[in-house]
């Protein structure tokens, strides 16, 4: 990007069709300054690409008011704006389509039964049915023709204004059913495709109603309830058994079991104690809390979520872009191909005006895009609200349709393959000594270590008392030596001790553990065996992986051989890949990607960032604590599951044919309609009934679908 273009995201209101957004934005794009514009229709919001201006935005609200659309700002100026010459209440769509419907009822039953009753209008003698037929025209049409207006003042042929041309041009020619029926039906169409849009950004907006609104926090000794937004960063938050926690934190007093299913989609209640961080948006069990307040209320994890959710739209999939530019030259064409059916055969061949003009019309509706245009986005924000229900969070289509197309998986072995936390698993002792006096000793001189391996034998020995050693000296890659109760040990490996490995501990060493022996220069005491696990279920994960069409998965790790080769054929891996640097790791992603095509990679977001940055797709293991890897990564695991995993797969192949069933279907019904135009067997009412409204109602129902598409 220019080094003089700057962004700029506004609120718009009253969006409530792709057509809306495509209006939007084209008429930004016409602007000098502006080098892109893109609309989040779920978002509510248009961000646009420009080069700097003092006056710009003024420029950017004036051009979008100009279109029928209001800016939300709180800017004390927005008063000056201009208002739109239209802008129905909230409530007048629902209403004047009610009124179109019933109007268009009784034009049909006076039409059916022999009623001799008739008014004079504007000179013209017309029977009651057809005025009940132009009361509907007219009430539907009040939403149709301010757009429409709006429409041909800016040369755009969007589907307000074709059908605008359709409902007028019927009433025209005294087919007033005909006008009748487009206007309540497209009317129907548009609230029915609002109700659709609404439902979607629903989905969305409750995400956010998981937080309470009022929590109970310690200020001056004492407890008062307040506003969440009122509750300052350090504070101490009181939480009962069944509340709801409000914002994200660390535990200072209490144990309690919590669901943090809304974050991290995981099944079980998770039992929290001093020092763990709990988020926003999970509810308590039956234990008491306290949490020291660690974000903002408008900063937690789950706001986040929600920003990152909202924000997805505008990462466009690839197959949405075609789609656009396919709307851009399908319209024009079948434009051209209604006037041609008006003109061609009642001026060359001698046809009825009234006959092919009706015909025309309804290529015109047929012309009307919007099926196809709303196929894409509703499904993937569908599929990526329904992703962050289940604890996964993706940034965008472009990335929902990539895992797609993801054939090879590269996988990280520490935190993601394993818990990622050294565990002690076995204790050998020799020469005499007990399993006590060994972890004693491995103990006091790891008490001075911060290497994991020591974290792993100091949570083995638990509460046992410890002395302070004596001229303690650690040496990294080694081992730690010190003087306890005048005698020197060792701790580390076998030619820091100048000791042999015992056989026993040699074959827990062959299994990827890692052995480390205690004892002084003359004695061996014995072996502490270490070992990261694998986590439970990782071969499931991997099997299903298998089912949901990955062929090959790789894991690139840093650890060495024997270790690697252990996990990897305990989870059941096609390949591993071991003392990887993380440049290395990059160089492998690449190789990788030349040999089997786009690769995902999954790893915690931090050590990984070079890899998961290389990768097609990058994935973020047990994200829900990591800054980094919710800002980094294309797709982010919220706990620390695998079985995750194969949803996101699942859901992205899902994901991948409820669009192009969308779109193929909407094509294929409109050519089909279209080719039914010309003999005369597809009629106006059929044009908007199946065409329009029936074909977004299909696609828009077999996106919602993709909601159902189950974790686990």
């Amino acid at each position: 990007m220019s080094d003089n273009l700057i962004t700029t995201r506004l609120r718009v209101l009253d969006m409530d069709c792709p057509a809306c957004a495509l209006k939007i934005e084209n008429g930004l794009s016409l602007l000098e300054t502006v080098e892109r514009a893109t609309v989040n229709l779920m978002g509510e919001s248009v961000t646009i690409v420009h080069r700097a201006n003092p006056f710009e935005t003024d420029q950017f609200k004036s051009t979008i008011v100009g279109l029928g659309y209001t800016v939300d700002t709180n800017e004390p100026d927005d008063e000056k704006l201009p208002t739109p010459w239209y802008q129905p209440w909230k409530w007048s769509s629902d209403v004047l389509t009610l009124l179109s419907g019933v109007f268009f009822g009784l034009g049909l039953l006076f039409s059916m039964v022999a009623v001799e009753s008739s008014l004079s209008v504007l000179g013209r003698t017309l029977p009651l049915f057809a005025l009940f037929f132009l009361s509907a025209a007219l009430t539907g049409g009040l939403l149709i023709f301010p757009n429409g207006f709006r429409a041909a003042r800016s040369f755009s042929l969007d589907m307000n204004f074709l059908m605008s041309i359709a409902v007028v041009g019927a009433a025209a020619i005294g087919e007033f059913m005909e006008a009748a029926a487009i206007a309540f039906l497209f009317s129907l169409a548009e609230l029915l495709e609002r109700r659709a849009v609404q439902r979607a950004r629903q989905s969305i907006e409750s995400l956010m109603s998981l937080t309470p609104d009022q929590a109970n926090v310690r200020r001056d000794g004492s407890e008062v309830c307040i506003s969440v937004d009122e509750i300052g960063v350090d504070e101490i938050v009181l939480i009962r058994p069944g509340d709801k926690i409000p914002v994200d934190g660390v535990v200072v007093e209490g144990e309690s079991a919590v669901d943090q299913s809304t974050i991290t989609g995981e099944s079980m209640p998770v039992t929290q104690r001093l020092g763990n961080q709990v988020f926003a948006g999970t509810m308590n069990g039956e234990g008491y809390l306290e949490v020291r307040v660690t974000r903002s209320s408008s900063d937690t994890t789950l706001s986040r979520i929600v920003r990152m959710v909202r924000e997805a739209e505008e990462h466009k999939a690839p197959i949405e872009q075609f789609v656009k530019r396919f709307a851009r030259v399908y319209t024009p064409a079948v434009t051209l191909a209604a006037l041609c059916i008006i003109l061609v055969p009642t001026f060359v061949f001698g046809g009825s005006l009234n006959e092919w003009f009706v015909r025309g019309l309804a290529m015109l509706v047929i012309a009307c895009p919007c099926a196809m245009v709303i196929s894409t986005p509703v499904a993937v924000v569908s599929a990526i609200t329904s992703a962050a229900r289940n604890g996964v969070l993706i940034r965008g289509g472009e990335h929902l349709e990539m895992l797609s197309k993801i054939r090879v998986v590269a996988l990280d072995k520490t935190g993601t393959l394993t818990k990622g936390t050294p565990e002690v698993t076995d204790v050998i002792v020799l020469d005499g000594s007990s399993e006590t006096e060994v972890l004693r000793i491995a103990a006091t001189l790891e008490q001075r270590s911060s290497h994991p391996i020591a974290g792993a034998i100091l949570r083995k020995v638990g509460s046992l008392s410890l002395t302070e050693p004596d001229h303690f000296i650690s040496l990294t890659g080694r081992g730690v030596s010190g003087t306890i109760e005048g005698q020197e040990y060792k701790v580390g490996t076998a030619d820091f001790l100048n000791h042999p490995v015992p056989e026993s501990a040699a074959i827990l060493s062959s299994e990827g553990k890692t052995v480390v022996l205690v004892g002084t220069d003359s004695r061996l005491m014995g072996a502490v065996i270490v070992a990261d696990e694998v986590r439970i279920g990782a071969r499931d994960a991997i099997r299903e992986l298998r089912k949901e069409g990955i062929e090959r998965i790789v894991m690139l790790t840093g650890d060495n051989k024997a270790t690697a080769q252990a996990i990897a054929d305990e989870v059941g891996l096609d390949e591993y890949r071991a003392q990887l640097l993380p440049e290395e790791k990059v160089a492998a992603v690449k190789e990788l990607a030349e040999t089997y095509g786009p690769v995902a990679m999954v790893g915690d977001g931090i050590n990984d960032a070079p890899a998961l940055a290389t990768a097609a797709v990058g994935i973020a293991m047990g994200a829900a604590g990591s800054d980094t890897a919710l800002e980094t990564a294309d797709a982010a695991l919220m706990s620390d599951e695998l079985s995750k995993l194969p949803y996101l797969f699942r859901l992205s192949r899902s994901s991948s044919q409820v669009i192009k069933q969308n779109i193929w279907a909407s094509i294929l019904i409109k050519f089909l309609l279209a080719a039914g135009v010309i003999p005369g067997i597809v009629t106006l009412a059929v044009a908007v009934l199946v065409g329009d409204m029936g074909t977004s109602l299909g696609v828009t129902t077999n996106a919602m679908r993709l909601a159902r598409v189950k974790a686990n």
